[in-house]
């Protein structure tokens, strides 16, 4: 397997999780969001994935798009240990939790959306900053109601043991520490956070730690 990753990308962040978690062996192939324009948007990248995001994923002569996508093919194809568990309406309530992250907070934080508000809209740096932390204090006042009233919240977000909504959450947390958002009112989530950056999986994945950290 091979990840086209960028470190501070939360996506791929979250794929380097799972990866990680399930103890499959993959070989990371760093390509830069910032330099010489985005080594995303060159025609070698576009030619693999013309939507030029991150990540990929390589395997079995294909490659994948789209990190939700990417872990519920791990999931199908490896599946212990598990990212969902065996009921389906628990499997409903955490893919809730990870598409809140992946499709309704990321989504509108994401690199390329921060980019249009200042080069295209003329954002300033703190209009930009304010639009970031509102997005995040929406997604994260949501879950944050969830999870605290969920009596299957354990020490991570289903029980103890990591799942799809971990590998999600716990990017996303980076990012919103990253950008100074206030995270004082999630005490659930940032609990969780700090018990999930204690297991090696996760700890090995945190951008800082990648071998194109900068």
């Amino acid at each position: 397997m091979i990840l086209t990753s960028y470190f501070r990308s939360t996506a791929a962040y979250r794929v380097r999780i799972a990866l990680n978690l399930k103890g499959l062996d993959h070989q990371l192939k760093p390509i830069h969001l910032l330099r010489a324009g985005g080594e995303h948007k060159t025609p070698e990248y576009l030619s693999k994935n013309p939507d030029g995001l991150i990540p990929t994923l390589e395997t079995e002569g294909r490659v994948l798009a789209q990190s939700i996508a990417i872990l519920e093919y791990l999931e199908e194809t490896y599946p212990e240990p598990a990212l969902l568990p065996s009921n389906p309406l628990d499997r409903a309530y955490l893919r809730g939790l990870a598409q809140t992250i992946a499709s309704d907070i990321h989504p509108l934080n994401n690199l390329r959306v921060l980019q249009y508000l200042v080069k295209q809209l003329g954002a300033s740096e703190e209009q930009k900053l304010n639009w970031y932390h509102h997005w995040v204090a929406t997604g994260f006042s949501g879950l944050e109601t969830r999870l605290a009233n969920n009596e299957n919240t354990g020490l991570c977000c289903f029980g103890d043991s990591p799942s799809i909504a971990d590998v999600c959450l716990i990017p996303q947390v980076y990012n919103a520490v990253r950008f100074d958002c206030p995270l004082e009112d999630y005490p659930t989530i940032m609990r969780i956070n700090r018990h999930c950056l204690e297991l090696d999986a996760f700890a090995k994945a945190v951008p800082d730690k990648q071998p194109d950290a900068e």
